[in-house]
Formats: C-alpha cells, structure tokens, sequence
C-alpha cells in the first residue's frame, strides 16, 4: 500500500467493554483524519418508558440499564425524585445510601481491573489466559469483587438491581450486626486493595496525555461518590489544580448539550462547547485532596502525586492506577460507616409527591450520572432525562484514541502494523471502562419519507 495514501481499520466488536461497540478509524496521508466509536446497540428508551408511572418506580426500573451499576442509577433516580419532592434524606440513611455506594465501587473497579483491563498491560488475551501465570492476582481481585457484592447483599438484598432501595430512603435498614459482620471481610479487602495499586503501579503505561476539560462533583470535605456540585477544572501540565466553574446541579443541562451523530445510538455530549471527560481521573483531580489518609498514601507510593496539595493524573493509560486506589478510598469508606452506624428511627422518610422537576446526580464508578424528572400533581411522571458517563466520555474517548494511534503511526502500511495499531485502539477505549449499554438508552429519532 502507499504509504501515503489512505488506510481504513475497522474493529467490528470490542472485546473486554461492558457491551457492544465498534471503531471505525480512517488515516491519509500520515494524519488520522476520522475516528468514530460506533455504538450499536439498539436504542433502549428508558426515558420514554418512565413516562406515566409513578414517582416511586424509577429507582428499580432505571437499575435495569446497568447490571455493573445499578445503585449508580438508583441512587441518582432518588435524589432527582426527592429533589422535587422537596424531600432531604440524611443522618444513619445517608450513610447507608453511601455505603451502598461503596459496595458497587468496590465490586465494578475490580471488575474492570481484574478481568478487563489488566490483560491489557501483561499481553495476555484475557483474564482466563491472565489466570494461568497469575493466579493469586486473579483471585485477590475475585476476592475484592466479592467483598463489594456483600455489601450490596446486605444493604440491597441481592448483588445484582439491588431490591431493597426506596426513594426516601431503603424497605429495611440493617441492625448494627448485621453490618459489623462485613467488618472483617472489608478489612481483607483493604490489604488487597492495597496490594493492588502496588501491582498495577508497577505496569509498564504508554506515553500519553488527554487533553480534555474535566468534569466531576466536587463536595468540600469528603472524596465525592453520592452528592456534590458539578465542578470543571482544565488543568496544565505540571500545575497544581485549582477550583474551576461550579455551578448549581440545577444549571447542568444549560453546560452539559446533547446531539445526535450518525454512527451512534447515544447521543454525544459537550461542556461548553467544548470536549470534557468524567470519570476516575477527572474525580482525582476535583477531589484527590479528600482522599482517606491511607488512600492518599497508596496514590502518593504508586507516583500519582500528591493529592493532599492537588494532582492531576492526566495519562488515560494509568486511569487504572486511579481506580485501584478508589478501592482503597471506597474500602475505608465503609469501614468508616459501619463502625458509626447507628439505626435510624424509620427506613424511610415519606416522599409525597409535588408537581415540579427535580434532579439528581451522583459518581458512577465511571464518571457523573445525571438524572432529571418532571412530576405531575399526583406523583405521575411526565418526563425523564438520564445522561450517563459514557455518552458523555464518548468525544474524549474518540480523542484519545485518535492521538495514541496518531503517535505510533509507522508510514509502511504494513498489515502487522494495522494489527498493532488496532490492539492500541481497543487499548485507548478501555481506559475508560465504557459502559456501552448504559448510553445506547438515547435515541431522538427522525424518519425520512420521499
């Protein structure tokens, strides 16, 4: 082939994502001059099938766009629902809700790290090949994961679409027993959490920077995961980060626009106007300062910084190492509440319903989750919007790809390279843990007739 002219790889199915996606990628001349991360999943409608139910429906039907993280969705559908319902859950059932939290944090970052991303770095296909010379690392992870679907047992009723949360608040609240029986298994899991920053700190990560805005709540006190406000930083290289634009959560749809591309059954979204990514790395950067002791140590040994002054780790490659130490911080979280926990008096508060709109945002462990709801007088939900990370990440992810391709572009053309360059791609998008199925819910949808 001219090594001038022009090159078409195409990756019909990305391994190791939670869904289904494709790269198309186009380069001319030695330029990449089109990325496009295809999403093809069929469009799910789930803002059009809240509409006409009841106020109280939307944590359980919207835990069913993700089985990773499910409480993500619930705990988001319960703040935007109290919001217009002018409702305030706080106290022990805060806590609980946070605790919740950290179980899914817990259980999708050891996911993601174990079994999805981590072959990336070791050359291994997957984590079954990965298993057969690492076995103990496999099962440390195993065991992580384990530790984080307790939690969700406990407090939720099953691991997997939680049953036991309630807008207000959860269907019954545990005795302090109950959680102390946790105790012990969360403290093993801080020694692997541990060991596991160390394990994937030491990996070798390509030269890489993202360029983008970042995007994360930011809660003054306390590493963000179940409230905040939305908070954007553009950081420079090697400058200790300072508070960006906040704005009220209320103000999100007027920063965060929506559109749909051609090649994707999610809409894509910009801050601004401009590209932004949310995420792990973006949450370091906000909210690194807040970090538990032991976490901000973990981060400091494995050469992330360090995250008491402020710190930016802008290499999408050791997003990895970021997750890792969001296990630890999630960890000592729940530690932290379930030796203070102290029953509240009800399981919940009554959330009587209002005609008004109400919204909700919390972290997902792959970034900020957005919910909004409009009610009518009776409780009857009249409309729904659901922006999840990925659909916004989408653009960034694109980015990322185009550049890491563009800096290892080798003008011979040769099929081994085109192997080479299509493992980088799928390397670069699974940084970012795309939850593909999360962000093909969207459709606006234009029928053409002639």
């Amino acid at each position: 082939m001219n090594p001038r002219g022009t090159r078409v790889l195409r990756l019909d199915a990305l391994a190791r994502v939670e869904g289904e996606a494709a790269l198309h990628l186009r380069v001319q001349d030695g330029s990449v001059t089109e990325t496009r991360l295809r999403i093809y999943e069929p469009p799910r409608f789930f803002e059009a099938l809240l509409t006409g139910r009841s106020h109280t429906e939307p944590p359980d039907i919207t835990s069913r766009i993700c089985g990773i993280c499910p409480v993500a969705y619930q705990m988001s559908a319960c703040q935007a629902i109290e919001n217009a319902c002018g409702v305030t859950v706080d106290g022990s059932l805060a806590d609980l809700r946070r605790l919740l939290y950290c179980g899914e944090w817990i259980e999708s970052h050891a996911l993601h790290i174990y079994l999805l991303h981590a072959p990336d770095f070791l050359g291994r296909a997957d984590v079954v090949e990965l298993a057969r010379d690492q076995r103990a690392a496999v099962e440390r992870g195993l065991r992580i994961k384990q530790t984080g679907n307790a939690i969700l047992e406990q407090l939720g009723g099953r691991p997997v679409h939680p049953v036991n949360v309630r807008i207000g608040g959860f269907y019954r609240t545990p005795a302090p027993d109950e959680l102390q029986s946790l105790t012990e298994q969360l403290r093993h899991a801080r020694e692997d959490a541990l060991e596991t920053v160390r394990w994937v700190a030491a990996f070798d990560f390509p030269d890489a920077r993202c360029e983008h805005a970042l995007f994360a709540l930011r809660d003054p006190g306390r590493y963000a995961i179940d409230s905040g406000t939305p908070t954007v930083i553009d950081p420079a290289p090697g400058e200790i980060p300072l508070p960006g634009l906040e704005f009220p959560l209320s103000e999100f749809e007027e920063h965060v626009r929506e559109e749909q591309v051609p090649h994707s059954t999610a809409l894509t979204a910009a801050l601004d106007g401009r590209r932004f990514l949310t995420g792990p790395l973006a949450r370091y950067a906000i909210s690194g300062r807040w970090l538990h002791p032991v976490a901000a140590d973990a981060a400091r040994d494995a050469g992330l910084g360090d995250p008491g002054v402020g710190a930016v780790c802008d290499n999408p490659f050791r997003s990895i190492v970021v997750r890792a130490v969001e296990v630890v911080q999630a960890v000592e979280e729940a530690l932290r509440i379930i030796d203070g926990y102290a029953p509240p008096p009800r399981p919940a508060v009554e959330v009587p319903p209002s005609e008004s709109v109400g919204v909700g945002a919390t972290e997902a462990p792959r970034g900020l989750l957005y919910h909004r709801y409009a009610l009518a007088e009776d409780g009857t939900l009249t409309g729904a919007r659901i922006i999840p990370p990925t659909a916004q990440n989408q653009t960034a992810i694109e980015e990322d790809v185009r550049r890491a391709v563009q800096s290892r572009l080798d003008r011979d053309g040769s099929d081994a390279e085109d192997e080479e360059l299509t493992h980088l791609c799928e390397r670069a998008i699974r940084n970012h843990d795309p939850c593909i199925s999360c962000a093909a819910h969207f459709l606006d949808m234009t029928v053409e007739r002639t």
